[in-house]
C-alpha cells in the first residue's frame, strides 16, 4: 500500500485569450499549489477497480475522476491487476479549487509507483490531459503558468511563501456556465502575466500582489453577489489581496503571515455561513507520504 497527497490549487491570474476550433478556451493562468491537500491510499487487488471515500455523498463509480484515472492506466498499461482507493477528502468539492483534478493526479502517480511502470512526468501529464486541463498542473504543481487549454505547463519560479484563506459560499458555479457568459460579456481587465511573473522572480509579494486578476469574477459576481461580499471583508481585515479562483466559488485572501490570515479566517467564520480554511503556498504537486 501507498499513500499520496493531491494538493489543491488557486489561480494567481486567469485570462482568456479566445475560443479554439475544439470547442474550448484558449487561457493563459498563473497556478499556485496549495498545503491543503486530499490524502489517497492505493492497494493492489486482484482485479477491477474499488473506490471508498470518507464523504458519503459522493459517488464511489465509474462517473468519479478518481475511478476515470485508475481505469485509464489499466487500459493504456494493460494491468491485469486491480487496484483499491480509499480517498479521505479534505479539499472542498465544486469550489474552483481542482480537487477532483488533484485527486486524479494522486491516482496516476501513485498507480505508476504502485504497479512500477515507469511512465515518465511527460507521460503522465499526456493521460491526465484526457481527462481534465487542471491535471496535468495538479501532478507538477508549484508556480506555473498554464497555456492552450491549460494542460500547456511552464515552470515559473516559486512565488514568496504565503498564507491563504478559503472561504467557499455555499453556491455551486458551473465552469461550462462561467466561460459561456464569459464569451457574451468580456472583461474589462485582463492580466499581465509578464509583470506578475517579474515580481514573482523578484520575490516581492506586496508588488505582486496588486496584478493577479481573475477575467471570469466579473462574470461569476453578478450571478452570486456573495462572492464580491466575501472578498470585501477579506480586504477590510487586512488581506493583502482577495480574489476569486477559476469559475469560483472560493474566495482566497493572501497573507504574509499565519496569525493574519488566523484572524481574518475567525473573522470570516463569525459573520458568514462559507466553509473556511487556512493554509499556505505549496512548491509541489502530487507527494508521497
Amino acid at each position: 500500500m501507498l499513500k499520496i497527497e493531491g494538493k489543491a490549487k488557486i489561480n494567481l491570474t486567469l485570462d482568456i485569450l479566445g475560443k479554439r476550433p475544439d470547442g474550448y478556451h484558449e487561457v493563459a493562468m498563473i497556478m499556485q499549489s496549495l498545503a491543503l491537500h486530499d490524502t489517497l491510499s492505493l492497494e493492489k487487488a486482484r482485479e477491477g477497480i474499488g473506490l471508498k471515500i470518507n464523504v458519503p455523498w459522493m459517488k464511489a463509480d465509474e462517473s468519479n475522476l478518481v475511478w476515470k484515472a485508475a481505469a485509464l492506466v489499466q487500459e493504456r498499461c494493460g494491468l491485469k491487476g486491480g487496484v483499491n482507493i480509499h480517498l479521505t477528502k479534505r479539499i472542498p468539492v465544486a469550489a474552483g479549487l481542482a480537487g477532483g483534478s488533484a485527486d486524479a493526479a494522486a491516482v496516476l502517480r501513485g498507480m505508476d509507483r504502485l504497479f512500477g511502470l515507469g511512465l515518465s512526468d511527460e507521460e503522465l501529464c499526456a493521460l491526465g490531459a484526457e481527462l481534465g486541463s487542471d491535471i496535468p498542473f495538479c501532478l507538477m504543481g508549484g508556480t506555473m503558468l498554464s497555456t492552450g487549454r491549460g494542460e500547456v505547463l511552464r515552470r515559473l519560479k516559486g512565488m514568496p511563501t504565503a498564507w491563504v484563506v478559503l472561504a467557499k459560499p455555499r453556491v455551486s458555479v458551473s465552469t461550462a456556465w462561467a466561460y459561456q457568459n464569459y464569451d457574451e460579456q468580456g472583461a474589462e481587465r485582463h492580466p499581465d502575466n509578464d509583470l506578475v511573473e517579474k515580481k514573482i522572480i523578484a520575490q516581492d509579494l506586496k508588488a505582486m500582489v496588486p496584478l493577479l486578476c481573475n477575467v471570469l469574477e466579473s462574470v461569476t459576481i453578478k450571478k452570486y453577489e456573495v462572492i464580491e461580499r466575501y472578498k470585501k471583508l477579506m480586504m477590510e481585515k487586512g488581506a493583502l489581496v482577495s480574489m476569486m479562483s477559476g469559475s469560483g466559488p472560493t474566495v482566497f485572501g493572501l497573507t504574509a503571515k499565519k496569525s493574519e490570515a488566523l484572524r481574518i479566517a475567525g473573522f470570516l467564520r463569525h459573520v458568514t455561513r462559507a466553509d473556511v480554511f487556512v493554509t499556505r503556498t505549496s512548491g509541489c504537486g502530487t507527494r508521497f507520504v
